[in-house]
């Protein structure tokens, strides 16, 4: 993991907090903190750890792991991250969508991954991108959920 750039992640804060049209005072009542931390903080003085941008992001009703992003916490820099992070960042997706999404995208990276490292048993069924099973009989009968039967 990189040096955290700190002003950056200050800006960033300071950007997102003025974009929900919130005071500084506001942010750090919701955040848990003194208005002269978040002060130090948005004007990079302060390094904050990955506690104090949960708190930041529950203040900004935005997603912790865009802050983590931003402030570089996110060891793995692939570009699955940068999937995450868009969807993230999306303003016309709810929270609920962003977290279906995100579950759904990190599913599939871990059956590619497990895919890539074991072979998979005879006559095991392959879920195609449109969830449909690629098994031997073309059926449905390993049929992956869509986000909206999970709501």
């Amino acid at each position: 993991m990189g040096l955290v750039n700190v002003s950056s992640i200050g800006a960033f804060i300071r950007d997102q907090r003025e974009q929900a049209k919130i005071s500084i005072r506001q942010l750090a009542q919701a955040a848990g903190m003194s208005n002269p931390y978040l002060s130090q903080i948005e004007r990079g003085l302060r390094k904050p750890s990955a506690d104090i941008l949960q708190q930041i992001a529950k203040g900004l009703r935005i997603s912790a792991e865009v802050l983590y992003d931003q402030a570089e916490f996110l060891e793995d820099r692939t570009e699955g991250i940068s999937v995450r992070g868009a969807v993230l960042a999306d303003g016309n997706l709810t929270e609920r969508q962003k977290q279906v999404l995100v579950e759904l995208y990190e599913s599939f990276r871990k059956e590619a991954a497990l895919a890539a490292g074991h072979a998979q048993p005879a006559g095991a069924a392959e879920a195609t991108p449109n969830g449909q099973s690629a098994g031997t009989d073309g059926g449905p009968d390993h049929m992956v959920p869509s986000p909206a039967a999970s709501r």
